[in-house]
């Protein structure tokens, strides 16, 4: 098990639909730890870093329109395994056959409008939290929660 932490975005759909609040209630729920939060119009040199792997794919620029089109809201997330565990809570790609519970699995219906966004791995991760986030922006703290969350022994490595 390892602390990490993972980039969110929900994009512009899931911000016109009003599901910024139910998204981040999940993920706190589940018991992760926001460290970073902010709402931001993605810039066109932005959202090509963002979108690198795509960059030679026909929809690379239709994706770039979309996720420029209106602000998008961008949050860090901390926790044990916590690219596995919020990739699990957004569901697959296809909101209408996303697994019942999952964010897209309740909420979606589309690939293309699938509402949110979440880091593919740990590498990845990095890449997109340093994209949206200055350090400066993203907080270290004791959450008070972790203590009924995480066994004394998971207390201990994630105070490392």
């Amino acid at each position: 098990m390892e602390s990490s932490r993972t980039a969110v975005l929900v994009k512009p759909d899931g911000l016109q639909r009003g599901l910024i609040g139910e998204i981040i209630n999940r993920f706190e729920k589940k018991g992760l730890k926001l460290v970073g939060l902010k709402m931001l119009l993605m810039s066109d040199e932005k959202l090509s870093d963002w979108y690198v792997e795509h960059k030679d794919k026909s929809f690379f620029g239709e994706l770039k329109s979309f996720m420029g089109s209106i602000p998008i809201v961008a949050m860090a997330w901390e926790g044990y395994d916590v690219v596995p565990v919020v990739r699990k809570l957004v569901g697959t790609t296809l909101g209408r056959a996303a697994e019942a519970g999952s964010i897209r699995g309740d909420f979606g219906m589309s690939q293309q409008y699938n509402l949110i966004h979440a880091s593919s791995n740990a590498t990845d991760a990095e890449r997109e939290i340093a994209i949206v986030f200055s350090k400066a922006e993203l907080f270290n703290y004791t959450n008070v929660m972790d203590a009924v969350i995480y066994a004394d022994y998971e207390l201990d490595t994630l105070k490392k």
